[in-house]
């Protein structure tokens, strides 16, 4: 059982949450090329790991709520790949929250900067028992709104 915590939620610095990894052989092709579907696991990552770093792991959301956030819908644009022993992060970004969903901006950016691929990924909050659509819990509804792109929270 995990003990009691007292969720007060962390955001992001200007609403993006930035997750770092190197590209290991086990993530790549023969030829050395990132592998397509490694990039969903490292914005997954990236995802659990944003909601960690605010204070708010999927745990607690289960524990508490019965509940969880699941994909709901996925578009990946494949830009330029990601090669063995690359440094690349993963930029997370709520763009949208609706009572029962999100919208996450996530882009792989490679060390100099150029953008390797773009997510835009649809999550909707789920009971754990039905499967079915539940309005997000506190104080995930409020700590995931998004931040206008500035950073101000305006």
């Amino acid at each position: 059982m995990t003990a009691p915590i007292d969720l007060v939620p962390r955001p992001h610095a200007g609403g993006v949450h930035r997750y770092p990894l190197r590209i290991y052989f086990e993530d790549t092709d023969a030829g050395g090329v990132a592998y397509h579907a490694n990039y969903l696991r490292w914005a997954e990552r990236a995802r659990t790991e944003s909601l960690r770093d605010m204070g708010l792991p999927h745990n607690l959301m289960m524990e508490r709520h019965h509940s969880l956030l699941v994909v709901r819908r996925l578009e990946v644009a494949y830009i330029r790949p990601a090669r063995l022993d690359d440094l690349v992060t993963v930029e997370s970004r709520i763009v949208k929250a609706g009572a029962a969903s999100l919208e996450v901006a996530q882009d792989v950016v490679a060390a100099d900067g150029a953008v390797l691929a773009r997510l835009k990924v649809g999550l909707v909050c789920v009971s754990a028992d039905t499967l079915r659509p539940v309005p997000l819990p506190e104080p995930w509804r409020s700590a995931l709104r998004p931040v206008p792109e500035d950073g101000t929270g305006h």
